[in-house]
């Protein structure tokens, strides 16, 4: 079998692989969600989280996306989406590590 004639992906396989981009998907809206209502006000400290947040939830949206077309039963199309993915959930780690170290350095400073 040559590169150009790969053997599609399994239908099956790529509904699990929808599931675990929706299901982390929501845990990334749910936490932004809750994020944004903490009663402590926002600062421009607050910023750089927000801006990885939202760039790992819209990768994540995009490769949700991707899964969702037929076309992602091609290997090279499923791996791009799976790329795409990896690199939305570790921006989006990055943003909820970001919140959490500017919540915990105003923490430190009303503090003192």
């Amino acid at each position: 079998m040559q590169k150009d004639e790969e053997k599609p992906i399994e239908p099956v396989f790529r509904n699990g692989t929808v599931t675990v981009v929706g299901v982390v998907l929501s845990f990334s809206l749910g936490f932004l969600t809750q994020w944004a209502a903490n009663p402590v006000p926002w600062n421009m400290g607050d910023l750089p989280a927000v801006i990885l947040l939202a760039i790992g939830i819209l990768l994540q949206m995009h490769a949700l996306w991707d899964f969702l077309q037929l076309r992602s039963l091609q290997p090279k199309v499923y791996d791009q989406a799976t790329r795409i993915f990896f690199i939305g959930v570790v921006v989006t780690g990055s943003g909820v590590l970001a919140a959490l170290v500017a919540d915990f350095v105003v923490l430190i400073s009303t503090a003192a």
